[in-house]
């Protein structure tokens, strides 16, 4: 797939919404960031795609967070609702007939294909690749599951194709495992989700 294939789909989804009701900022439920610890591993699929889209997977130009006004809220919560609603959910066993398969869709793919695209769009509208981190999480059926994390100067907000609502990360019912480096796109470090355990100290 190039680029301009799917630069010709975001436009046509981005026109689709165009006259959607977006949240406002204000209505966003206040964030904390969320605790990290050092390197780890990289997920296969992202190493087989950074090998394709190497420029994708370097040293990120900046570690800053995202300062939020209500026109860029307004523009990632178009864009969130333009891939979730233009993106049709599908395995990679169905589309590719392998397990995992990481790529910028056009009409259909999985979690992680909806995060690559959001992420691509959010960069396209000025938004830097350090606030904008893939994220590996599990559900609370153990299934494994992708979210995009927005690194805000409110907090850590999450982008999900199983939800319209860009959430707070705490918040959400996931638990949070790995996600890219604030510093380095083709690097992963961990995620302290010590939640659970601050629940079950105050019962």
């Amino acid at each position: 797939m190039t680029m301009n294939k799917i630069k010709k789909h975001l436009g046509l989804a981005l026109g689709a919404i165009a006259l959607l009701a977006s949240a406002s900022l204000a209505q966003a439920a206040a964030s904390s960031p969320m605790p990290t610890t050092g390197y780890t591993s990289q997920p296969i699929g992202h190493y087989e795609f950074c090998k394709r889209y190497a420029a994708t997977c370097g040293a990120n130009a900046t570690k800053a967070a995202l300062k939020l006004s209500p026109a860029i809220w307004k523009r990632i919560v178009d864009v969130n609702a333009a891939v979730n609603g233009n993106v049709f959910p599908r395995t990679d066993q169905d589309i590719y007939g392998v397990p995992e398969h990481w790529a910028y869709p056009t009409t259909e793919g999985d979690c992680e294909d909806f995060v690559l695209l959001k992420q691509y769009m959010l960069e396209r509208e000025g938004i830097p690749a350090s606030a904008l981190l893939i994220t590996v999480v599990k559900q609370t059926n153990g299934d494994g599951h992708a979210v995009l994390t927005l690194r805000t100067d409110q907090g850590d907000f999450v982008l999900d194709n199983l939800d319209n609502k860009i959430l707070a990360w705490q918040s959400t019912d996931y638990t949070y495992l790995k996600r890219q480096a604030v510093d380095n796109a083709g690097k992963w470090v961990g995620i302290v989700d010590d939640r659970n355990l601050l629940v079950g100290s105050v019962r």
